[in-house]
């Protein structure tokens, strides 16, 4: 059932509800006001389990206070984008950053190093050193798409990260959906995500999918509770309706009898590209 009591007409069973350990949807704040949060979450509060104030927004926008208190009376946690921790890093003000979230009353961090050079030791150093105080997502993968990595290098990385201590480690999408998992086109690389899922828990795992075409795609393959992260404030509704089978693009696949689905569960090939 969902928090207001009401369960959602053919809606599926397996959806997991709130609060909730895999199945996340992490909105990708960019400013928003407190107005705009309110409209997202007067019909999509129980469909938005996090929110990343995107890149270093937090220290600039003049209604932090409220956008924190908005976002938590609706029960939702939120963290500031990885880009604010790499700021902190390259001006050695970690400590000066990890003041100022505790000061506002985050629990979340997120530990990235996608445009700085860190060495991996001193990544896992910092990760193991926020989760004392903080639950870490991390992010792995470049946001330079000219920057390609193999996928064993991806597959350890995220075992590291996760043996370190964070939470949930985020693969690289930006908002633009045109790095890291991606083609520059956007097109999904199969062949990562499938070397990814074959050695590591998926719901460890979130997958940035700003795209629609990259959520259809991840919910074919992983299921309903497959982990997404920047999703437009714009987008929550529709992406709950791919995961419950509620649109056209997995309304069969989540709906249809059982031999039917398994059969439909495989991601389209047109959208998929095995990377090298």
């Amino acid at each position: 059932m969902l928090r207001n009591g009401r369960s959602p007409l053919f809606g599926i069973a397996d959806r997991k509800r709130k609060p909730r350990k895999t199945g996340l949807t992490q909105v990708l704040d960019k400013g928003l006001s407190t107005a705009e949060i309110e409209s997202m979450l007067e019909v999509a509060a129980d469909f938005v389990d996090i929110v990343k104030f995107g890149w270093a927004t937090s220290v600039i926008v003049q209604n932090l206070d409220a956008k924190l208190e908005t976002y938590r009376r609706h029960d939702i946690d939120v963290c500031c984008g990885g880009s604010l921790f790499e700021l902190a890093v390259v001006k050695k003000q970690v400590p000066e950053y990890i003041s100022f979230l505790k000061d506002h009353g985050f629990e979340h961090v997120e530990v990235s190093d996608g445009v700085i050079e860190i060495s991996r030791s001193e990544k896992l150093k910092f990760i193991e050193r926020l989760s004392r105080h903080f639950t870490v997502f991390s992010e792995v993968g470049r946001k330079d798409r000219t920057n390609v990595v193999a996928p064993a290098r991806w597959v350890k990385d995220i075992k590291e990260e996760l043996a370190a201590g964070a939470w949930k480690v985020i693969c690289e999408g930006r908002e633009s959906g045109t790095v890291g998992i991606y083609q520059g086109t956007g097109e999904v690389k199969a062949g990562l995500i499938q070397e990814i899922e074959a050695q590591i828990n998926p719901g460890r795992v979130m997958f940035e999918a700003p795209q629609k075409h990259q959520q259809v795609w991840l919910v074919k393959h992983f299921g309903p509770n497959v982990n997404l992260g920047n999703i437009p404030p714009r987008d929550v509704i529709s992406v709950e309706t791919i995961r419950q089978g509620l649109r056209a693009d997995t309304l069969l696949l989540m709906h249809a009898d059982s031999k039917a689905s398994a059969a439909r569960r495989r991601p389209e090939s047109s959208r998929a590209h095995r990377h090298h």
